[in-house]
């Protein structure tokens, strides 16, 4: 499965702990400044990706104000490949520094 900027940033949101939908809305703001929110039907299409890639996995639900919060944490196969899609992005972040020096 490729990694889009948008599945990083999922995957990224998940790496220190389960977060529901809304926590990952906005862990992905935090992390990017507030340059990308993205919308439930993008971050949950997504989600529906990585758990069929077996990237990430339902962790656990809970009852807030009679809502439901569903809990998505990484799976160890996530953390491999956010892992080596990270090191890819910091290798060509680096190399395009290099060059602007």
């Amino acid at each position: 499965m490729a990694i889009n900027e948008h599945r990083f940033l999922i995957l990224t949101a998940l790496a220190n702990g389960p977060r529901h939908g809304y926590g990952l809305v906005a862990e992905i703001e935090a992390l990017t400044d507030g340059a990308q929110r993205p919308r439930a039907g993008s971050l949950y299409h997504a989600l529906e990706k990585l758990e069929s890639a077996g990237l990430v996995e339902q962790d656990h639900d809970q009852i807030v104000d009679g809502r439901l919060r569903r809990y998505y944490r990484l799976t160890e196969i996530g953390e491999v490949a956010l892992r080596d899609e990270a090191a890819k992005r910091q290798k060509v972040a680096s190399e395009a520094l290099r060059r602007l020096a």
